[in-house]
């Protein structure tokens, strides 16, 4: 099996393939569809030999090119707890006016029961299942593979379980704990293979002001590449300030900190 990292917009997306299959897991904001195809390209991989599409959850993030890709040929995967969200984020895309969203084309779906997941993906020779996560969303899904690899979308980063003790969130953790995870992928931040990532040595002031810089980028829809150029920041610090920002509403600078600290524990 091999896990093709796709880094062409704020959200990670994943191809992975299976002797027999390719999934490609998330997709980007409308508007990245001619990135994602560059990207493809640099794999020297048609769209076209993409299998299935899954989405971890229905935010405009995760599923905004989701319709594009479809119309290439992969077919777009629901899950049975997730029917009642595949249009949740449809409104947003209309209210920012943003004439690239093509909403997903329901007769063309493949509904899928989470209890029948593994023996969908035995049929692309992937030994794993799906399990539904909420925490981060009701409809979010986790991807999870029998050699310890877990694609958790925007579930929580397990260095920030400490502050969700009780809820949703530590709940959907436990059962991923229980496969006895090794290597994490997440859709906003660094891959983390359960092991502590340092703080960088920088004082609490600079890294307060560096904080700031960042999410003014992101603001602005610059690149992590770009950021990382104009910061002069590590690139794992950068993932984790843009996932945060990205996925926890009203989050000041403070708030961001605190949870890499957390992190750093």
């Amino acid at each position: 099996m091999i896990i093709h990292e796709l880094k062409y917009s704020n959200t990670n997306t994943y191809l992975i393939e299976g002797k027999k299959g390719r999934i490609l897991f998330d997709t980007g904001w409308a508007g990245t569809f001619p990135a994602f195809c560059a990207c493809m390209g640099g794999l020297k991989i048609p769209v076209q030999e993409i299998d299935y599409i899954l989405i971890s959850h229905f935010h405009p993030d995760h599923m905004g090119t989701a319709q594009e890709i479809a119309d290439l040929g992969p077919v777009i995967v629901v899950t049975d707890v997730q029917h009642d969200y595949i249009h949740f984020a449809d409104e947003v895309f209309v209210k920012e006016g943003n004439k690239d969203f093509k909403p997903i084309e329901d007769k063309n779906v493949r509904s899928l029961k989470i209890r029948d997941s593994r023996e969908f993906l035995k049929n692309l020779c992937i030994d794993g299942e799906i399990l539904h996560t909420p925490g981060h969303s009701d409809d979010s899904i986790s991807l999870c593979l029998d050699d310890g690899t877990i694609f958790a979308g925007d579930l929580n980063p397990l260095y920030e379980l400490e502050l969700h003790k009780g809820t949703q969130i530590e709940e959907s953790w436990n059962r991923l704990l229980s496969l006895n995870p090794t290597t994490v992928y997440y859709g906003h931040a660094g891959t983390d293979n359960l092991k502590s990532v340092n703080l960088m040595p920088m004082e609490q002031n600079d890294r307060f002001m560096l904080v700031t810089k960042i999410m003014k980028y992101v603001d602005k829809g610059v690149s992590l590449d770009k950021i990382q150029r104009k910061t002069g920041a590590e690139k794992s610090f950068i993932e984790d300030v843009t996932r945060m920002y990205l996925t926890h509403q009203n989050v000041g600078v403070q708030g961001i900190l605190d949870r890499i600290e957390i992190k750093g524990r």
